[in-house]
């Protein structure tokens, strides 16, 4: 015992000690790792869009919103499913929206709207920040189903795809290519 409270008062061991301890701290803190056992669902309604007075005098539009694009997620990096939709609302706003969706939880998920293709298994994981891209904001839940505004000046002619990607790790959770519809 004497030897081994000798032992930790060396200045190399103490040392060898603090920097176990800072780097432990920093591996919490950058892999979070205890998002992997914690689940955040979120359960948004359908959108639904007011018609704007100008709306009113054009073209009648459906009451609901309207699908303009859809996609099935496929797994990256992490198990991921769901329904991937685009959505115009009657005032012409627009929303992506994912349904059922079901994937890992992890530190800094956004969804992009993205040019990349999809492309399955670990070909797919760091496509998508190879082009362009729209971040439409963090990750809400990684359970259930949310909306997330589309920018009005996204062209979904050139975006074509949508990713679950990891912005601390540059990697893909899962991702679906859109059909117009």
């Amino acid at each position: 015992m004497h030897r081994l409270l000798r032992l930790l008062r060396h200045p190399v061991v103490i040392g060898v000690l603090v920097i176990g301890l800072i780097g432990a701290g920093f591996g919490l803190y950058w892999f979070q790792p205890w998002k992997l056992w914690m689940d955040e669902t979120v359960q948004e309604d359908l959108p639904s869009a007011v018609a704007t007075p100008e709306a009113q005098d054009a073209s009648p539009r459906p009451a609901g919103p309207r699908t303009l694009a859809t996609g099935e997620l496929i797994s990256h990096e992490h198990s991921t499913s769901g329904t991937v939709r685009i959505l115009e609302g009657a005032d012409g706003s627009r929303v992506l929206r994912l349904e059922d969706l079901d994937t890992s939880n992890g530190p800094d998920l956004h969804v992009w709207l993205t040019d990349a293709p999809v492309k399955p298994g670990e070909d797919g994981w760091h496509v998508f920040d190879d082009g362009a891209y729209e971040d439409l904001g963090e990750l809400k839940g990684n359970k259930g189903d949310q909306n997330y505004r589309l920018p009005d000046d996204a062209d979904l002619n050139r975006f074509t795809s949508v990713t679950i990607w990891c912005d601390r790790f540059d990697v893909s959770f899962g991702a679906a290519e859109l059909a117009r519809t």
